[in-house]
């Protein structure tokens, strides 16, 4: 009997405990969570190893080459523009730091297609990285469709001792 008794209890306690209105265990933890924060946005994408370096100044829209020579010169001219602290002007030193040689090959609209090293310096190799940035920056060189292809020019950096370098192309 007393067994009996006891289930009775146990039932009855755990039927009154299900009927209440009065939640047993605690809310879940959304509900006793503040709102949510605004989504945090993703970072910017890694820049591929093609991509232009940070712009220097802005330079004007480069006018139509007349020949492989006048884009070679012009282009020469855009790199010395777009990379003013990074050049010299006057007469290169006796003995210059490095001298790389790229071969730069445009697309139609004289944007970069590809830039190939054909020397690069035996001692001081980060001028061939430094030259490369400095025609990146430089370009686009003008709309080039209308000469002969390949389009391609061949540039010398010649490098002092500051890493300042003057395009051959201006000597």
């Amino acid at each position: 009997m007393m067994k009996s008794r006891r289930r009775l209890v146990c039932t009855s306690v755990a039927f009154l405990a299900a009927c209440t209105s009065v939640p047993l265990y605690p809310p879940p933890p959304s509900v006793t969570q503040p709102p949510a924060m605004p989504p945090v946005p993703p970072a910017p994408p890694a820049p591929s190893p093609l991509a232009t370096p940070p712009i220097g100044p802005q330079l004007p829209p480069p006018r139509v080459p007349r020949s492989l020579d006048d884009l070679r010169r012009q282009a020469a001219e855009r790199m010395v523009a777009a990379n003013p602290d990074k050049t010299y002007m006057g007469q290169p030193p006796d003995i210059l730091l490095g001298i790389p040689v790229l071969e730069i090959e445009l697309n139609a609209d004289g944007s970069i297609r590809h830039i190939k090293v054909l020397r690069e310096p035996q001692e001081a190799k980060e001028c061939v990285q430094l030259a490369i940035d400095a025609v990146r920056r430089a370009a686009p060189f003008g709309d080039v469709r209308h000469l002969p292809r390949p389009w391609i020019f061949v540039e010398t950096f010649l490098f002092n001792d500051a890493h300042r370098f003057k395009p051959r192309s201006l000597d």
